[in-house]
């Protein structure tokens, strides 16, 4: 059994042939993709959050306005760039949205991926310690927002508060009791994998990966799931963690599909990304039947709990919607993941 969501870039442009021409639509109708993925079954609703680009930016407005429509279906990102945030002002929001949704939160969060402006983080009052990288930072903000969401007190209260406060040190408000179990962190390399695991956190693995020993993406990406969950187990977690990888996968169902699709490139692709040589995962675009036959040669799926599908989100909640239907429909059942 597999969860199954869907994960939108939330791209928009002004283009005639996008559906999404807005920031308002964009917004907008991710609200009402989510709805539509809950009706057909699908188990969650996520984002990427991309700062400084036409794409999805801050969070927890969209993922609380997801909360108060929806009752079923897991809310989350995938990934919140952390060299961008106020650990203690995103626990408050995170808190916030998470309590809206009734405990549905699962936030991805990461050092976050190459940038549309230099050094976009310090325009956000961010800067590296002496001595720290950029991505020190990032993992130094995480861990922060982890230490905080287990609801512990720190801060010392006032002698003469505006409101009466309870015996003690004072934590964040609002908390969420669970949230710090529902963090799940972004990696693209093995290392950072087995870091997040001995943080306590769930694993993301997105359609790019570090190349590490130059073999097919599935069999880096399921090597490097097995990894993590070793340095799960080494470091004694009591919970049993969540794994979630992410692919563009269309069953071709009909003529407009085989219109965009039917071209795809089925190879993964090497490339050269922040200056780390890098893999990119494959597409996959056949009709169910083929479909079915190769997602199950796919080690990474066959290793993750959790399958996010990349949804192109400029051409509307109705064919996103006809996307999420054809795998959750179609194509699950005979992978036996539902």
């Amino acid at each position: 059994m597999k969860k199954i969501g869907f994960l939108s870039f939330g791209h928009w442009s002004p283009s005639a042939h996008s559906a999404a021409r807005s920031a308002s639509d964009v917004l907008l109708q991710s609200i009402e993709l989510a709805v539509a993925a809950e009706e057909l079954g699908a188990d969650g609703a996520y984002f990427r959050v991309h700062h400084f680009a036409r794409q999805l930016a801050s969070p927890f407005p969209l993922l609380a306005a997801i909360g108060a429509k929806t009752s079923r279906i897991e809310i989350g990102a995938g990934v919140i760039d952390m060299r961008y945030e106020n650990p203690l002002y995103m626990a408050e929001s995170a808190g916030a949205a998470d309590l809206i949704a009734g405990g549905r939160l699962q936030l991805g969060v990461s050092r976050g991926s190459p940038e549309q402006v230099i050094d976009g983080w310090r325009h956000f009052g961010f800067s590296p310690a002496d001595g720290e990288s950029d991505a020190d930072m990032g993992r130094r903000h995480a861990e922060v927002f982890l230490n905080v969401l287990k609801g512990e007190g720190f801060a010392e209260p006032s002698p003469r508060p505006m409101f009466p406060n309870p015996p003690g040190l004072l934590r964040i408000e609002p908390y969420s009791a669970g949230l710090r179990d529902r963090i799940w962190w972004g990696s693209a390399s093995n290392e950072t994998a087995v870091w997040a695991a001995k943080q306590g956190m769930n694993l993301q693995s997105s359609t790019l990966k570090k190349d590490e020993t130059g073999e097919p993406f599935h069999v880096q990406q399921a090597k490097q799931i097995r990894l993590y969950r070793d340095a799960w187990r080494e470091a004694g977690h009591a919970r049993t963690p969540r794994v979630s990888v992410s692919r563009s996968i269309f069953a071709i169902m009909n003529d407009e599909d085989r219109a965009y699709f039917g071209r795809s490139d089925g190879d993964d692709q090497v490339g050269i990304i922040d200056n780390m040589r890098a893999i990119f995962g494959r597409s996959y675009a056949a009709e169910p039947d083929k479909l079915v036959d190769e997602l199950k040669a796919d080690e990474a799926i066959a290793e993750a709990d959790t399958l996010l599908l990349t949804v192109p989100n400029q051409l509307g909640v109705a064919y996103n919607a006809h996307v999420i239907e054809a795998i959750v429909k179609h194509v699950a059942p005979a992978l036996a993941w539902r």
